[in-house]
């Protein structure tokens, strides 16, 4: 799998857009949070156009809980590169730590199991303007669902350039 990149406008330093318009991609988002999860969706949309890909599935989930079982889904389902995207807000409660620990070793699972990259776009924040600064929102000082998304494309290049 070659591909041509170009200077990706959302990403940190070193990190290109490729051009895989051949690539099977899927996101999975939570609807929890909709203003915050729409703002992600739509930078990791506007990632995988970037990227050339033209017909990427889209698969909306509950909360953040629900995406390792979709993202598993996903990646067992023949797709090269998956993104999933959600937000936890930091309560009074100890729910924060166990949803956040949950999302984050079952995305892990997920990628180490089947060997497809999972871009991780669930913010943890303390409050709403930490993820609002975060969501590619207009006025947003970060995309981190573009960013997820360049992230799991780019790896799955490595991987293929790498015959692996």
């Amino acid at each position: 799998m070659t591909s041509e990149t170009t200077p990706a406008p959302h990403t940190g330093p070193g990190i290109e857009v490729p051009h895989v318009p051949h690539l099977r991609a899927a996101v999975v988002a939570a609807c929890w949070h909709e203003e915050i999860t729409t703002g992600l969706l739509d930078g990791t949309l506007r990632a995988f156009g970037d990227a050339g890909i033209t017909e990427p599935t889209v698969i909306r989930v509950p909360g953040s809980f629900e995406l390792p079982v979709a993202a598993g889904r996903l990646a067992r389902g023949g797709y090269d590169a998956v993104v999933a995207l959600g937000m936890v807000l930091q309560g009074t409660t100890a729910h924060f730590e166990y949803v956040c620990q949950g999302v984050t070793t079952g995305l892990t699972e997920v990628a180490t199991s089947t060997g497809v990259p999972v871009g991780f776009g669930v913010l943890t924040c303390s409050t709403e303007e930490q993820a609002r600064d975060r969501a590619g929102l207009p006025g947003s000082r970060q995309d981190v669902g573009y960013e997820s998304a360049v992230a799991a494309l780019s790896t799955a290049v490595a991987l293929a350039e790498a015959g692996v």
